[in-house]
Order: C-alpha cells, then structure tokens, then sequence
C-alpha cells in the first residue's frame, strides 16, 4: 500500500511545509553531499553530525573505546558499547554538539529511497495540518514531534551507539494529527498486487496500515520504528486534545477552522466521502 495523494483541500500555500522539504533536499545535496559519498564517507558524516542514542544519554560525544568497541571489525563490533572503556577517554568529535545533532537529524537522510518516501509523505498529509495550525505552530509541532520519535528510540536503546538519522519521526507526527483530524479523507492509493492498482481509500486505513506495520519491521533492517511509533503516538494524542477542547481548538487552530467542531465536525477534511470525492468543488 502506497499514498501518492490525498483529496483534502487547503486554503492557503503550505509555506513550512515547502521550506521543510527544501530544508531536506539541502541537507542531502549540500551537506551531506549525497549521492556522490562512498559507504565509508557517509559513515564517517554520521559519526560526526548525526544523534546517537549513547551521546544524548551521556550527553557527551562518544569516546575512542567506546567507538572501537562498536565498530571494530576484528571482533563484529557490540551496538550496545556505551559506557565501555576506561573514564577520561578522549571524545572522538571533540566538538561534536549532542543536543543539536538531535535537530540536525531530522534533515539527514539514508538512501533515495528514505528521502523520497519521507518528502512524500510530507507532503500529502503536511500540508493540512499546517493549513489547520497556521506556519509558527505547525513548525513548533513538526520539531518537537521528532524530538519525541528521537527520544522514544533513545529510551529503547540508551547504550546504542548507531546513528539515527531522518525526517520519519516528525513526519509520523504529522500522519499521527492527520489520522484524527482527518480519518475518512480520500487517499488515492497504489496497491502492489502483483501488477499495480490504483484505488480511493480513506485515510484511518492507510495510516492505520503503516503504523501496525511499523511493529513488523525485522530488528535487522535499520530502521528506528520506535522513533516512528513515538513520533504516529504523540502526533494523535496532541490531535485528540485539540479535537477534544473547544478552547484549544480556537486557541491553536486558525479562525477560520476553529469553530468547525462546535458546529458539525468533517472527518473528510470538506471533500465528502470517499465515494463522493470527485463532487467535490471549492467553497462547497
């Protein structure tokens, strides 16, 4: 199951979201230097720029014991090497920032196909939680939802040493606010049947689907599916107090969205079921 567009309007540009994936692309191209970084170099970039769970624990770079013990080839290297070693070590960045490399991170990425999916999925469920929260708090929102996937990887992992890098966790608190705000919203949909179909499902399934599939994922594949679950988690339960509260809704949403509940909330968006979606026409 694959999203490639949802049909929920918006009323204005989504700026941040925009900037956000822009932000991405820069980090990938310019600091990162990707595609054109060998294995060994964007080992080393991650090393010296991204979070990693041991540092953010510790709060301190990770020292040259703790380093080889992880990634010594000799032995098959222990993930799990934080706190190994003598006290006093030497730091391996000096100069690393731990706490920055946090928000740094969200902008890392690890293949096309990791930034791809992300940007994508940005960019169909982003632009209306933006659109509902306006540019400042859904740019507040965005970040610390990843502060939260990062800090859910963290607390499952405390003696990782491996870097964590990408916009998943952010991005999963988007879908998170999404999936209550919005749960009968048409997602036009490619299924991988064999041969691929293209179909209108609405929004509760396919993210319900991607979030289940988050506790599938082999502990082998690299991939933080605590950060995603973390990020999905706290995305739906800062969305359920804003559903829930009259006073949140006009205190955070923009006017013109702020009174929808107290009169008759849409779990559409405005678009109408699923069904009915391509009678859908602005200012209906």
């Amino acid at each position: 199951m694959f999203p490639i567009a949802d049909v929920n309007p918006t009323r204005r540009t989504p700026i941040v979201t925009v900037l956000i994936m822009i932000a991405c692309i820069g980090a990938w191209f310019g600091w990162q230097q990707e595609p054109q970084r060998s294995a060994g170099e964007d080992f080393v970039f991650n090393i010296e720029h991204a979070a990693i769970p041991c540092e953010l624990v510790q709060g301190r770079p990770l020292d040259v014991q703790e380093f080889n013990a992880a990634f010594d080839p000799t032995t098959g290297g222990d993930a799990d090497s934080c706190g190994i070693g003598r006290d006093g070590a030497p730091p391996v960045v000096a100069d690393k920032m731990v706490w920055l490399a946090a928000v740094a991170s969200m902008f890392f990425h690890g293949g096309w196909l990791h930034i791809g999916g992300n940007l994508l999925y940005l960019w169909i469920f982003g632009n209306n939680i933006e659109d509902h929260l306006g540019p400042l708090r859904y740019l507040a929102f965005y970040l610390i939802g990843g502060l939260v996937a990062t800090a859910t990887h963290v607390a499952l992992q405390p003696d990782s040493v491996i870097p964590v890098i990408g916009a998943s966790g952010a991005v999963a608190a988007v879908m998170g606010a999404y999936a209550v705000w919005f749960p009968r919203a048409p997602v036009r949909t490619v299924l991988l049947l064999g041969f691929p179909i293209l179909v209108t499902i609405k929004a509760r399934w396919v993210l319900g689907f991607w979030f289940v599939l988050q506790f599938l994922t082999s502990p082998n594949s690299g991939v933080a599916w605590a950060a995603h679950v973390g990020g999905f988690v706290f995305g739906a339960a800062i969305g359920l107090l804003i559903r829930a509260s009259g006073a949140l809704r006009h205190a955070i949403w923009r006017s013109e969205y702020s009174g929808q509940m107290d009169r008759r909330w849409d779990p559409t968006g405005g678009v109408g079921d699923v069904h009915e979606y391509r009678r859908w026409t602005p200012g209906r």
